[in-house]
């Protein structure tokens, strides 16, 4: 019989007679225990993905959106080193790794003003879209400022979505193709972490999935308190904190 289905974990059998419908395929479980808080957790290796979210050029580059606004981008830059040692590890274990990055339209159709003026709140120097004096168009999808930043290396295997709002989720085929490839937990990485990380953790809560924060892998150019209360908002209401070391140790045991 032949396969119809682009992933394995949601594919029939299908020949002129018949359709088989059960997806006997799927992967096995492939438990992986890592401390966490508030608890330690199992999670099962072959329904889990990595999102790395907003690793780009205008948040974690000199010459990039927030560097052009005066803001020190150091805290963003920090997720980069972890990130260069999990991806691909995970790669090698098979884990699908998500590359969710801001790209918006040129004509700006699909954003409102609010989301504007949450890029340029006095409506001066260069917002959404446009072009920093000199340099790229700010998250513009397929400019300079919208692409992953050099020092981590997106693979030909890997997921790219783009979005257009905080949430990964809003407006995006991201729901779709975790639900198509059968995937139930997402560990989350990337800028800002009290924000479009924390949006988007949020809203696959809301949808269901197993959600935890690598700690290491994740930055904001907020306050500290914004972190502290992004922390102790995951570990009460959505999920799990971990970090990178405690995922790849599981992975080794």
């Amino acid at each position: 019989m032949k396969p119809m289905g682009s992933h394995l974990a949601n594919r029939w059998r299908v020949s002129a007679a018949h359709c088989d419908l059960t997806r006997a395929e799927r992967r096995p479980v492939r438990p992986v225990e890592l401390s966490a808080e508030p608890q330690a957790v199992t999670v099962d290796a072959n329904r889990s993905a990595l999102i790395v979210v907003d690793m780009q050029n205008d948040f974690c580059a000199k010459g990039g959106y927030l560097d052009y606004r005066g803001i020190d981008i150091t805290p963003d830059r920090a997720p980069i080193e972890p990130l260069r040692r999990l991806v691909p590890a995970l790669r090698a274990q098979g884990v699908p790794i998500v590359w969710l990055n801001w790209g918006v339209r040129r004509d700006l159709l699909n954003i409102h003003p609010s989301l504007l003026h949450a890029h340029t709140q006095d409506g001066e120097g260069a917002g959404l879209g446009e072009r920093i004096p000199g340099g790229a168009e700010i998250l513009l999808k397929g400019s300079w400022g919208a692409q992953i930043v050099d020092e981590l290396n997106p693979g030909e295997q890997d997921i790219h979505v783009s979005k257009h709002r905080f949430s990964g989720f809003w407006d995006t085929e991201l729901d779709s193709i975790l639900r198509n490839m059968g995937l139930t937990t997402l560990f989350f990485a990337g800028v800002n972490a009290d924000q479009c990380v924390m949006t988007t953790l949020e809203d696959a809560s809301f949808l269901g999935y197993d959600v935890l924060m690598l700690r290491d892998c994740v930055g904001t150019t907020s306050p500290p308190f914004c972190m502290q209360a992004t922390e102790y908002n995951v570990k009460l209401l959505y999920g799990f904190m971990t970090d990178s070391g405690a995922l790849l140790s599981g992975l080794k045991a």
